[in-house]
């Protein structure tokens, strides 16, 4: 098969040849059609983390494709069924987050494409148990996309507990940000959509967003606190200062919530505002099984869109490098 390999952290991804893998017990070997490029396969790629993957490594976590052969003892999937191949690979089941919900916080847990070989291949294997099914009539360029920056900005949503009447910032509308701003939607939020770039203001209107502010041109935390403040900001931009902007434009009483991994692993925020505002931060990750099957769900039902760009898998660089300088919408998706 034909897989994208990082082979060093400072050298481009190469598209090699390697042997199809086998699925071994409790695996399920799939036909990967679908694979999308998150901002987390050029980190993994870079060695950017503080953890880092050991190369070579196939990165690629938003996988989607069709169950090729299933291992012994599988009983959650069959041949044929198209699922979806998550952050989550794989966790231990019996830890204290396993048993309560909290699978995502697993401290023994595999990251696809990053401790294990990932999506941007024609084959993947997975644990059968973390695969998720993909309702029928669900485009697997679409559910690719939501594997990941789906659930975790729908998580990012539940987490905050966004509720009916509230007013919602999102900072950082594209790949990420154009989801999160329909499940604040979703769960009866005002929204208000902050972005340096036009075209992603211009998308998150046509998707409903009450509010735009080009942070370009004017300032956010002005703009946001001229509308009354907002009882939420969800951060996806990887900006410090972007984070500070989110927490000044809280009402009392708000919720920042932390999505995004500045590069630095730093922010200053100031105490006393925190205190005596009341204001809650959270750090919000990926969500669970239960979560993207949520996810898949709404999509099936209508009420999400899904913007994405296609690329061919052999041009993963190029497709980096225009992730990288802001030339994409939203979501890029691999076609192997």
């Amino acid at each position: 098969m034909r897989a994208s390999v990082v082979t060093a952290f400072d050298r481009p991804m190469e598209i090699t040849e390697r042997p199809v893998p086998e699925a071994g017990p409790g695996e399920i070997l799939v036909r990967i059609e679908a694979s999308g490029l998150c901002h987390t396969d050029i980190h993994a790629a870079r060695g950017e983390w503080p953890v880092k993957p050991t190369p070579p490594f196939v990165p690629g976590h938003e996988g989607v494709g069709l169950v090729e052969k299933v291992g012994p003892g599988v009983t959650e999937h069959a041949v044929g069924d198209r699922v979806a191949l998550p952050w989550l690979g794989w966790a231990c089941g019996t830890c204290s987050y396993c048993v309560t919900g909290w699978e995502t916080l697993c401290e023994s847990q595999r990251n696809t494409g990053y401790s294990i070989d990932g999506a941007h291949a024609e084959y993947a294997v997975a644990s059968a148990r973390y695969a998720v099914r993909v309702p029928d009539g669900v485009d697997p360029f679409v559910a690719a996309p939501l594997t990941c920056a789906g659930v975790t900005t729908y998580k990012a949503v539940k987490v905050a507990g966004v509720r009916p009447g509230e007013r919602v910032a999102i900072f950082g509308i594209g790949g990420l940000g154009h989801l999160a701003q329909q499940y604040a939607q979703i769960f009866g939020a005002e929204t208000v959509a902050v972005d340096v770039t036009a075209e992603k203001l211009d998308l998150a209107t046509s998707l409903g967003a009450a509010h735009t502010v080009d942070a370009a041109t004017t300032d956010p935390v002005e703009r946001i606190t001229a509308l009354g403040g907002v009882d939420v900001a969800i951060v996806l931009a990887a900006s410090p200062r972007v984070i500070e902007q989110a927490h000044l434009s809280l009402r009392r009483g708000g919720r920042l919530v932390l999505v995004s991994l500045p590069a630095d692993n730093a922010i200053t925020l100031p105490v006393f505002e925190t205190v005596l505002k009341g204001i809650t931060v959270l750090g919000s990750i990926v969500g669970t099984r239960a979560d993207l099957a949520e996810v898949f769900a709404l999509h099936a039902a209508g009420r999400t869109r899904v913007v994405y760009e296609t690329r061919k898998l052999d041009e993963i660089n190029d497709a980096v490098d225009d992730v990288l300088a802001g030339r994409v919408a939203a979501r890029l998706v691999l076609q192997p």
